[in-house]
């Protein structure tokens, strides 16, 4: 299993949003509250009088749409991915031993 970076300010709900998101193969079933709810905790958040949301994470400012259904889709999930990963987030590189 792949070990993932997890600040300390993250809850339960937050962390198993995290482990899905970089989960291979794709997970399917990431509920878009559960994404939102975990970039308000690492970033800040804006959501727009279009339903469109300004993500701010680390040096990075993406806009999201809300998807069709309660869950996000795969390109989201990429889109995700880099966001978490360039800012510190994500799965933890091996590290050779002393």
């Amino acid at each position: 299993m792949t070990s993932i970076s997890e600040p300390d300010h993250l809850n339960n709900h937050h962390r198993d949003t995290l482990s899905q998101i970089f989960e291979h193969p794709l997970s399917h079933n990431i509920e878009w509250r559960a994404v939102l709810s975990l970039l308000e905790a690492v970033g800040e958040v804006e959501t727009r009088p279009d339903g469109k949301v300004v993500v701010t994470l680390g040096s990075e400012t993406e806009t999201l749409e809300r998807p069709a259904d309660k869950d996000i889709d795969a390109q989201q999930v990429v889109d995700l991915r880099r966001m978490l990963r360039n800012a510190g987030y994500g799965p933890e590189t091996e590290r050779p031993a002393d």
